[in-house]
């Protein structure tokens, strides 16, 4: 268990360059013992959580439960800095501690710290990248797909009024595969030569769906396109930097994935591309050359942020590849229970590198929005497995699954049965 003084320590290890561990706070088994199908190893993590045993949670992609280590710290976070209050914040963390935590993102996305700016999630990050962006010009075009964020179309179609620029979408095909997809970029670019930006989801909070973001980068980049790169659901599920998504803007959570409290993500600019998103709201407490000025959320939790060096000492306890190994496993698991069933439309590919722990399903014929928050509903009211509707894909609403690594096959049979009763 860290004190204050550890935590400095550790965090200033961290920002020497050189990650110190400090004693496990979880009691597992060692990383190599982590299969994706080894259900001994896997009863271990899932004890390291509480979730509620009343229902079924297979909606972790909206934010993820904190592991049981990195609750109890954030709660004595929270003592201390009720306790400690402004002299803290002012006198040590503010100084010292912040940019440890700092270093310590950076060091995980494989940035310089001067790249990488704390915000209050991706949604934060990506609208202040949005609408901060500085070379487009009236008349250019702005681009985004039917299956990025609803905050981020809303920024999008903001900046577009501001500016005065078109707005163009990009409807992905269904069934998706990498190459329809790639087609329709590369065809709504063509129609669209002036598009001067683009906004791309990593993983799609409405489908589970991964795209080859890095293939469309270079796309865009050979058309002299900027992209906004939106990782809020693939960071800490799945392993990659941030130049292997080669997008020079990109917002990121720190809460879903990572297993950090509730209210914290980072922002990523290139260090030479930093002069083209503006100052936010003309702040003044950083200079223009900071990426920090890109971003004044005010006071905010500290005690979440506080908390994320807990949260990447149990996230790298279990290894990320691990951690995406198992997820892919438990999303195969119920998909292919389900696929004799009737009408059943499962709306990701069986592409391993276009899926992560999120699928969405629908039934033929029931493609609106009520028929799906009708199916959502009747899947927690009569059997007790929560999930969610969602809206946008070309095809119509859908259900979203999304299970966590504390959850169980036992608990994917119920959904697979759940789903053949509805159907």
């Amino acid at each position: 268990m860290l004190n204050r003084r550890s935590f400095f320590h550790v965090a200033a290890g961290v920002a020497g360059g050189s990650l110190i561990v400090p004693p496990a706070l979880a009691n597992l088994p060692p990383a190599s013992e982590a299969l994706p199908q080894n259900e001994s190893y896997w009863a271990k993590v899932a004890a390291q959580y509480d979730p509620a045993p009343d229902f079924i949670n297979l909606e972790q992609g909206y934010f993820g439960m904190m592991a049981r280590p990195v609750a109890e710290e954030y709660k004595r976070n929270i003592d201390y800095l009720n306790a400690h209050s402004s002299r803290f914040l002012r006198q040590e963390f503010d100084s010292s501690g912040i940019e440890a935590i700092r270093a310590q993102i950076a060091m995980a996305v494989d940035a310089d710290i001067s790249e990488i700016a704390i915000t209050r999630g991706a949604t934060e990050s990506l609208q202040n990248l949005i609408v901060n962006y500085k070379p487009l010009k009236a008349g250019d075009t702005i681009m985004y797909a039917d299956l990025d964020y609803d905050a981020t179309q809303y920024a999008m179609n903001e900046l577009g009024l501001r500016r005065g620029a078109e707005v163009a979408v990009v409807r992905i095909p269904e069934p998706p595969s990498r190459q329809a997809i790639l087609d329709a970029y590369a065809q709504a670019m063509q129609r669209h030569p002036r598009t001067r930006l683009l906004l791309l989801t990593h993983i799609s909070h409405r489908t589970g769906l991964t795209l080859p973001v890095a293939e469309l980068v270079e796309m865009a980049r050979q058309r002299g396109i900027d992209v906004i790169a939106d990782a809020a659901q693939s960071w800490g599920q799945t392993d990659f930097t941030v130049a292997d998504l080669k997008a020079d803007f990109i917002g990121f959570n720190l809460h879903k994935w990572l297993g950090a409290p509730l209210g914290v993500g980072f922002m990523y600019i290139r260090k030479a591309r930093l002069a083209d998103i503006a100052v936010h709201m003309s702040d003044q407490d950083y200079a223009a050359t900071d990426i920090r000025s890109r971003v004044h959320s005010g006071t905010v939790n500290t005690a979440n942020i506080m908390t994320v060096p807990a949260a990447f000492r149990f996230h790298e306890q279990i290894g990320v590849a691990n951690k995406s190994a198992r997820l892919k496993y438990l999303r195969n698991y119920w998909v292919e229970r389900v696929r004799s069933v009737k009408g059943l439309q499962i709306l990701t590919p069986d592409d391993p590198s276009m899926y992560g722990a999120s699928t969405s399903f629908r039934f033929a014929g029931k493609t609106g929005k009520e028929d799906n928050q009708r199916l959502a509903r009747r899947l927690m009211d009569e059997h007790g497995i929560f999930t969610v509707s969602r809206n946008g894909p070309i095809g119509g609403s859908c259900v979203r699954v999304t299970p966590a690594l504390f959850t169980t096959p036992r608990q994917l049979d119920r959904l697979a049965r759940a789903i053949a009763a509805l159907a």
